[in-house]
Order: C-alpha cells, then sequence, then structure tokens
C-alpha cells in the first residue's frame, strides 16, 4: 500500500521555529515529529511506498528521513501552495495508472492509533475524534448504516453541526483512481475554499460516485500545529514512555517524566516535569519544566516553563546592581 504524507505547510502558527526548519521537524519527545509517523508504518509494515509531498524547506526533511532511515521515499514537491488537495494530487504520478489503495497521513498530526486495525476494511475508512465543539474542525455527518453521506468543513456558529465527529487527518482509501478523479474533478471546476482545493471536497465527490466511506475512531489525536498544543503533544509522549535515565546529575534535581539527550550539562537545576532537553544543551542554575529545548541550547540563572526555544539560542539572567529611591517601583 502507497501512503502519502503531505509536508509542504508554512507552519505559520510556529514562527519563528518555522522559519528556519519545516513543521515536521520540530522536536517533541526528543525526536522530530516526522519520526513517530515514519518509524511506526516502518515498523507495522504498512506502506510499500511512502510518499512525501514537499514544498518550503523540503530538502531538510529529505536529508533527515534519508539518514535516520534505511527506506527509499519518493519526495514530491509541491511548487505552489493550493491546498491539501492539490497536495495529495501531486503523488498521482507515483501510483502510475493504478487503482491501488492508499493511506494519507497529515505530517504534522502525531496519533495513538493502530494502523492494522484502521486499514482492515473492506472499505474506505475516515478517522475521526468526537469533539465538544465541532465547529471548529470539518466534521462527518453518517447515514443510519453508518456510512458517511456527507462531509462538513467547520461548520458555522450559526449552522447546528451535523455530527461530534471531527475529521483528524488520517484517510484510507481504497481506490486511489476514483480518488485522483475527484481531486482532479474539483481542481477543473475550480471547488475551492478560501483559494485552495480542499480534500475534503473530493472525498464529498467521491461518494456521489458511490464510494463507501466508514470512520474509524482515533481517540489519542495529538494535534503539533501550535505552540500549546506542541508542548500538549510533549507531554504525551514523554508521560506514555515514562523512561528514567540513570542520574549523571548529582547536584541537580531531575522530576519525570522528562527526556534528557546526549552531551547535555546540568548543574544546580531542576528539570521536568515535562521537559524535553535536546543533544549537547548546557543548563545551569536554571529550573526547566513543560518545555521543549533543542539542540545546543544554553540556559543560565532561569525560569524556563511552556516555552519552546530554539536550536542554538541562549537564555541568560544577569544580576544587576539596583539603588532604589523612596517610593519607587521596579518591574522585571
Amino acid at each position: 500500500m502507497k501512503v502519502i504524507i503531505p509536508v509542504a505547510g508554512f507552519g505559520t502558527r510556529l514562527r519563528p521555529h518555522t522559519l528556519t526548519k519545516p513543521k515536521v521537524l520540530l522536536n517533541v519527545g526528543g525526536k522530530p515529529m516526522i519520526f513517530y509517523i515514519i518509524d511506526q508504518l516502518i515498523k507495522d509494515k504498512i506502506a510499500s511506498s511512502i510518499i512525501l509531498i514537499t514544498g518550503f524547506l523540503g530538502e531538510k526533511i529529505r536529508e533527515y528521513l534519508d539518514n535516520a532511515f534505511d527506506f527509499k521515499f519518493d519526495y514530491i514537491v509541491q511548487e505552489e501552495a493550493k491546498g491539501l488537495g492539490h497536495a495529495v494530487h501531486c503523488a498521482k504520478p507515483v501510483f502510475k495508472n493504478k487503482n491501488e489503495e492508499c493511506l494519507i497521513i497529515l505530517g504534522d498530526t502525531l496519533f495513538d492509533v493502530d494502523l492494522k486495525k484502521l486499514i482492515n476494511s473492506n472499505d474506505s475508512v475516515i478517522g475521526v475524534k468526537k469533539v465538544d465543539d465541532p465547529r471548529r474542525f470539518g466534521v462527518v455527518e453518517k447515514n443510519d448504516n453508518g456510512f458517511i453521506k456527507r462531509f462538513v468543513e467547520k461548520p458555522s456558529s450559526k449552522e447546528i453541526s451535523p455530527s461530534n465527529e471531527a475529521i483528524v487527518g488520517l484517510y484510507y482509501l481504497k481506490n486511489s483512481s476514483v480518488m485522483f478523479n475527484s481531486l482532479e474533478y474539483i481542481m477543473k471546476n475550480k471547488i475551492t475554499v478560501k483559494g485552495e482545493f480542499q480534500l475534503t471536497d473530493a472525498l464529498e465527490n467521491m461518494i456521489s460516485k458511490k464510494e463507501k466511506m466508514t470512520t474509524y475512531n482515533v481517540t489519542g489525536w495529538l494535534d503539533c500545529g501550535k505552540p500549546e498544543t506542541l508542548l500538549e503533544t510533549n507531554r504525551y509522549i514523554l508521560q506514555k514512555r515514562n523512561k528514567k535515565i540513570k542520574s549523571e546529575y548529582p547536584d541537580s534535581k531531575i522530576i519525570y517524566p522528562v527526556h534528557i539527550g546526549k552531551n547535555v550539562e546540568i548543574t544546580d537545576s531542576i528539570i521536568g516535569p515535562f521537559a524535553t532537553i535536546n543533544n549537547n544543551c548546557r543548563v545551569s542554575k536554571s529550573i526547566i519544566s513543560n518545555s521543549i529545548l533543542d539542540n545546543d541550547v544554553t540556559v543560565e540563572n532561569a525560569i524556563i516553563e511552556e516555552s519552546i526555544i530554539g536550536e542554538g539560542a541562549a537564555v541568560k539572567r544577569e544580576t544587576v546592581k539596583i539603588s532604589l529611591g523612596n517610593n519607587s517601583e521596579l518591574k522585571i
């Protein structure tokens, strides 16, 4: 089975980190987020072919994957950012006109899900999760037989949502030729949302062609699209792993769960809980919790909470001498 992973997004909500690094290479739990997707696909022997749809800084994704995995990936560049539907259509040349089944996984979202169960179906399957406020998401509406009868892209505040099953970014499609034909239909007819071709419109077209689609409930849906959700995913991964290390920092306190990479120096500090400190970092006289430090970060005399610090950055708090007169106020 072929797997399509769109990774061409700019990651604007995670700037400034994504100005110099693709979003899917941002670190959570000690690994770039794309690592967890690829690692599961290879270990579970899901994919015969993995197709990465790249764009901005795509050469960095290629460099990382080719060095991290012993697997021959296919890379296709999405020359223009025309939406998820357009990105998926870019993979068509790899299918060589064969009506193969395919799995589409969004590269900036992690899933704690049994992919083997998800694809063990006679029909196409859309991954969903029940949410409290469906107006923030695209949702599916099903008929009495449990098959999807339509897709609704972010119901408006005035519209009553037909369901609370949000589309999470996992799509198992039995008939790739029908999918590509439907993508070409919406592009030819310029069916867009805010100027972009959406995959959900193509899926809607597939249903009109009698393609049967059902749902699979995904409980472990880990969003990595914003700083706060990236930190939530980091916490989830660390808590699930719950790995303790042999203490190499006798003058510091480690509060698990944490991830501490290679060649890390920690002195007179408190690390954790939910701190990811990657390779070659230097931490002294500091407290770090619920945060992610990329490689080669230096932290001195600082308290770091709910923060993401990019590669090679330094956070240092200097001691200052102050002389204040009567009735003065100083805020630092």
